[in-house]
């Protein structure tokens, strides 16, 4: 055991000290026993960009346990009545829109377009985000402009290209349903139905959607057999290399903060400015949030315009660089004009590499459990 672990901490200091070019000069076994020693503390150091605040940083690992807010604190009977309203399309204002509409557990609890459709059948601006793992997540939507999950429940609710419907005349329609004052007795303790009720409940019931454990989670426990040769080599340059760290971190696999990569669309078709258009501020254009890649297989077409279908062609412009827009000679006084976050760089990464991230992308993946729709109350 001893001799085990002397050489863990050797191959990981020598990882450390030469980089990427360490997995080379040692063979994918060695990459194999490090990473799935069951301590992340042998683990070769991250590449990290000068900018990244090390002190602040925390590692790819499992999942933590789920925390609830000291004001809205889990019961079932909560969870259970944020079901329901999360089915209800009643909380719409054609009565056909329900938050499930966009969020399918069968579809990475996305819905698997590049817009998604609302009121009317208009096609929405963005990309549904996935649900998934959003108790992790300290603001919602792609612009951020929502910071709790109990704030995130009435911006669909109210938005005219979505359920295009007042959280209060909702509240009142919900009120009006005889079987929902059993639920709302049960989890706030009386019949009242209020926005904030439903916010707190859709929220509680949405901390509940995490992933399962994944052949990465188990991996890094020591089940060192479960990834291919690739899959490990795919790890190392997540790490390393390719610099996916440096913004897709912690067990949520996202660093939580906003970034501009190049795809703003300025002063063009698709144009989208982010979250600027929520802080006002000209350093926010053309950042959006960083998605969580736990699930990232099932949750196609990615970024925040839903424009691409397919994980080596992300991988591919993320490889390149990513876009660097230049300034044509009408923007050259342009103060909001767009730069690419300087987190990407080229990274010349070989067509094997390419695949491998890819390959270790898919272990990020957990068992799909479809979820049973709720009977509705009438």
């Amino acid at each position: 055991m001893r001799h085990t672990l002397f050489k863990i901490l050797i191959f990981s200091i020598i990882l450390s000290f030469f980089g990427f070019k360490a997995y080379q000069e040692f063979n994918i076994d060695q990459l194999r026993e490090v990473y799935s020693s069951g301590d992340p503390s042998t683990w070769p150091e991250p590449s990290l960009d000068s900018t990244i605040n090390k002190a602040d940083f925390k590692d790819i690992g499992s999942l933590p346990d789920i925390q609830f807010p000291a004001d809205n604190p889990y019961s079932e009977a909560k969870k259970d009545l944020g079901k329901s309203l999360f089915f209800d399309s009643r909380l719409s204002s054609s009565g056909q829109i329900a938050c499930a509409s966009c969020h399918d557990s069968e579809l990475g609890w996305g819905d698997g377009k590049r817009h998604s459709y609302g009121h009317l059948r208009r096609e929405g601006r963005r990309n549904s985000m996935t649900i998934l793992n959003s108790a992790y997540a300290e603001t919602l939507f792609w612009d951020g402009r929502a910071s709790s999950l109990e704030d995130q429940a009435q911006f669909p609710i109210q938005d005219t290209l979505e359920m295009n419907f007042h959280i209060k005349l909702a509240a009142d329609k919900i009120a009006k349903i005889e079987g929902y004052k059993a639920l709302f007795e049960a989890a706030f303790g009386d019949k009242t139905v209020s926005k904030e009720r439903i916010q707190k409940a859709i929220a509680t019931y949405e901390r509940t959607i995490v992933s399962g454990r994944t052949r990465f989670d188990r991996f890094i426990d020591g089940e060192s057999k479960l990834f291919t040769d690739q899959q490990v080599l795919g790890m190392h340059l997540f790490r390393t290399k390719a610099r996916c760290i440096n913004c897709h971190n912690t067990g949520y696999f996202s660093d939580n903060k906003f970034h501009n990569t190049g795809l703003t669309y300025y002063g063009r078709p698709f144009e989208d400015l982010g979250r600027y258009e929520v802080t006002g501020n000209k350093e926010d254009v053309g950042k959006f949030k960083t998605s969580t890649l736990r699930e990232i297989s099932r949750t196609a077409p990615y970024m925040h315009n839903g424009l691409f279908q397919n994980l080596f062609g992300i991988v591919n412009l993320y490889s390149a660089g990513m876009p660097q827009p230049r300034r044509k000679d009408h923007q050259v006084n342009d103060t909001l004009f767009p730069t690419t976050s300087p987190l990407l760089k080229k990274l010349q990464l070989t067509k094997e590499e390419k695949y491998a991230l890819v390959a270790f992308l898919k272990t990020l993946e957990s068992i799909n459990h479809r979820e049973t729709p709720p009977e509705l109350p009438e």
